[in-house]
């Protein structure tokens, strides 16, 4: 399983007229999270795509327990419990700065040739990188 956490301060243009962080925001928050904990392991969602590869998402579901407030500092925890084939899942927990959960999230993305928009393995960078993760 690979976990990582990622940091993000709510600014004011996330936020609605009841000082709530939108709800629409979360989805942000997920690709945030996703793409720097891929980062944090020396991948770059920018050099798959040059590759010609690109991870459309599949799947979104989200659920709030409580809202995010302008200026909280958020730690978005994203996880991957399996190892991808041609869908990866990634899981989501955000937290406020008193550690309460605020959101779960997850969401199934698919890896798709740009060429012919059809699916296809991970990359094989990417299994090298993950593989450790999941090997005892």
């Amino acid at each position: 399983m690979f976990t990582n956490e990622v940091k993000y301060r709510v600014t004011y243009a996330d936020t609605d007229q009841m000082g709530y962080m939108y709800y629409g925001n979360y989805a942000k928050l997920y690709e945030i999270g996703r793409t720097e904990a891929l980062r944090n392991i020396g991948f770059k969602y920018k050099d798959m795509e040059a590759a010609g590869i690109m991870m459309p998402v599949y799947e979104n579901y989200s659920k709030y327990l409580l809202p995010a407030l302008y200026d909280d500092f958020l730690t978005i925890k994203v996880t991957i419990k399996t190892l991808p084939t041609v869908r990866c899942i990634f899981d989501y927990e955000i937290f406020n700065e008193a550690g309460s959960l605020l959101n779960t999230g997850q969401t199934t993305l698919v890896f798709s040739r740009m060429s012919d928009n059809k699916l296809c393995k991970p990359p094989q960078n990417l299994m090298l990188l993950l593989n450790k993760y999941f090997t005892k």
